[in-house]
């Protein structure tokens, strides 16, 4: 008679072959796991699909979507007329004319840097790898107001010193390689990151079998350098010139002067108009999407028609290029990209807000004594406008922080841990808003936070939702890679022992991602202290964040006040910055 092995327990341990012990695999079907993934497809879907589908359904009706106003039986093409219309055309002529010059400037300054402190012999080179991270601790917007201070072709203070010297005034920002230059300089850290990184992790073998075969170091770089570092450089490229053909606030603050429009000043202005034109901006955004996924598309493309692996399993040391003559310049280069992107900004900013008037007739003659004062920085920090700003950016940004890094592991989890039917939607919902413009999203959950029957609209409330929906992509890919670089075997041998899979998770694995998920905490927050363009649609009297203070303020001409809240915004960026530090070290040498 034959004795059927017993069955294992439903929690206990599953026996192997060999008389091996491992965790039992998860339940495929349980209520429990799949009401889990549909209540995260619910709020992922209210967060992420609902805005978007809106822009969708009011490009193709005649009504924007209002509370119990949303009519799917009159569709229509007639909005797309004014994507073709002369302004649109225009528009996006521009915009594609500022992501390509923008992304030029900016592979060359931070590809330079990369290069230089990643593979040469230039001395301080630790210090120009800080030059080419400072300018992601200053906002673009912030430095393209600054710059707009520097550069006006009357009033600019590089051009009133150019008068006072005795020479005719040579600048004028409020133009197309302008507003490309601002753009470039500022996303210039993007490229010097991603190339930097791939610069690093070269294997050096195959520039030492390229020089063992006669080849000069100049062909080195040319023919195995340069090119293995391919994914880096396009993918950096085309990071940028969707972030550069997205942005608003910096197009809004330099073209807006010169009547110089791009794809999302286009949208802004047609949503501000009387009355708002709603309908036709949603299908404009919806050409500016599909601009987007067709770039990235072609991107990925391109990489994936070739193998650039060159890590190996050993130790690598790579060699230093000799610059010889070209060391110091490569630093003057260098502190001169430093002196455009940061200290020349922040001087300017000073300056006009230590100034009763942003008007300076003679930058010589008001440095005299008695000319400066800091009135408008008394006048800032006794605002009850900017401390009530700075405490909506304040909440907003951590408490945003704080759930998108729990969403974000919670689907993260799913995803790479679990077996449930449906999961690798969660990770495809959740990577949408990075091929959505800024403004698009804001547009969006304007009209979803308006239609759902939820009292948040005009509330810090619907800010926190706006921020975890933007950067869901950042969060979800800080935690995933996380996860990824912990066996799972870990967890599971605490099952193994007896404990629930809650338990094991809290007492396992969150310990062993608290670096991981503290950067990603640190990332929202800087991020959502950043942040313009989406609440740009959503905010209220009382709802005004820091961002939104400075751009009003600017938009007003309100100069002094904007550059001095400038000044006092990115003091408090750079403490956060610098206490993130300090806190990731602290983190890193406790585990």
């Amino acid at each position: 008679m034959t004795v059927a092995p017993p069955a294992p327990p439903e929690t206990g341990v599953v026996q192997t072959r060999r008389g091996g012990r491992r965790a039992p695999a998860p339940a495929h079907f349980r209520p429990r796991k799949i009401a889990g993934v549909a209540a995260l497809y619910g709020i992922l879907g209210i967060l992420i699909l609902m805005p978007v589908a809106l822009v969708v359904i009011s490009a193709f009706t005649g009504t924007t979507p209002r509370p119990g106003n949303i009519d799917l039986g009159s569709l229509t093409l007639d909005n797309f007329a004014t994507v073709f219309s002369p302004g649109a055309m225009r528009a996006a002529g521009n915009s594609l004319l500022v992501g390509i010059g923008a992304s030029v400037v900016a592979l060359l300054c931070g590809g330079f840097l990369a290069f230089v402190t990643a593979r040469s012999n230039a001395p301080a080179r630790r210090f120009l790898y800080f030059v080419g991270l400072v300018p992601m601790f200053l906002p673009s917007f912030v430095g393209a107001l600054a710059w707009g201070l520097l550069g006006g072709p009357n009033a600019g203070l590089l051009n009133i010193l150019a008068r006072d010297l005795g020479l005719e005034p040579f600048f004028n920002i409020y133009t197309l390689p302008g507003l490309i230059g601002v753009l470039g300089i500022y996303y210039a850290p993007y490229a010097f990151l991603l190339i930097h990184s791939s610069f690093s992790l070269m294997n050096p073998d195959l520039e030492e079998a390229a020089r063992v075969h006669g080849s000069t170091p100049g062909q080195v770089l040319r023919r195995v350098t340069f090119p293995l570092a391919t994914p880096a450089i396009l993918g950096s490229a085309i990071l940028i010139f969707v972030l550069t053909v997205e942005n608003f606030p910096v197009a809004q603050m330099i073209g807006s002067a010169s009547g110089l429009d791009t794809l999302p000043t286009y949208i802004f202005r047609l949503m501000n108009s009387a009355p708002s034109r709603g309908n036709e901006a949603a299908a404009v955004a919806i050409a500016l999407v599909v601009v987007v996924l067709v770039v990235t598309a072609i991107q990925r493309r391109i990489v994936s028609k070739r193998t650039f692996t060159t890590v190996a399993g050993k130790g690598l040391k790579l060699s230093k290029v000799d610059l010889g003559w070209f060391r110091i310049p490569a630093v003057v280069l260098g502190v001169f990209y430093f002196v455009i992107t940061t200290v020349l900004p922040l001087l300017a900013l000073v300056f006009v807000a230590m100034h009763d008037s942003p008007y300076i007739a003679s930058v010589t003659k008001s440095i005299q004594e008695g000319m400066l004062n800091f009135d408008a920085f008394a006048d800032v920090l006794a605002s009850s406008t900017v401390h009530k700003s700075a405490m909506n950016s304040v909440i907003v940004s951590v408490t945003a922080a704080l759930l998108g890094t729990l969403l974000a592991f919670i689907v993260s989890y799913v995803v790479n841990r679990t077996k449930t039917p449906g999961r690798g939607g969660l990770g495809y919902i959740s990577m949408i808003p990075l091929a959505v413009p800024a403004i698009v999203l804001g547009l969006g959950l304007l009209w979803t936070w308006l239609l759902i029957p939820v009292p948040v609209y005009g509330t810090l409330i619907v800010m926190v939702i706006a921020f975890l929906a933007a950067q869901m992509p950042q969060g979800y890919q800080g935690a995933s890679s996380g996860i990824l670089q912990i066996h799972a075997d870990l967890e599971d041998s605490a099952v193994m022992h007896g404990a629930s899979r809650a338990r094991a998770i809290w007492r396992v694995t969150a310990p062993l991602l608290r670096i991981p998920l503290t950067s990603t905490f640190l990332l929202l927050l800087m991020l959502s202290m950043r942040e313009l363009t989406v609440p740009l649609f959503l905010f209220t009297t009382d709802t005004r964040l820091l961002s939104i203070v400075i751009f009003d303020d600017f938009e007003n001409g309100i100069l002094q006040s904007s550059a001095a809240t400038s000044v006092l915004y990115c003091v408090l960026i750079f403490l956060l910055a610098y206490l993130a530090r300090r806190f990731g070290a602290s983190s890193t040498k406790a585990v």
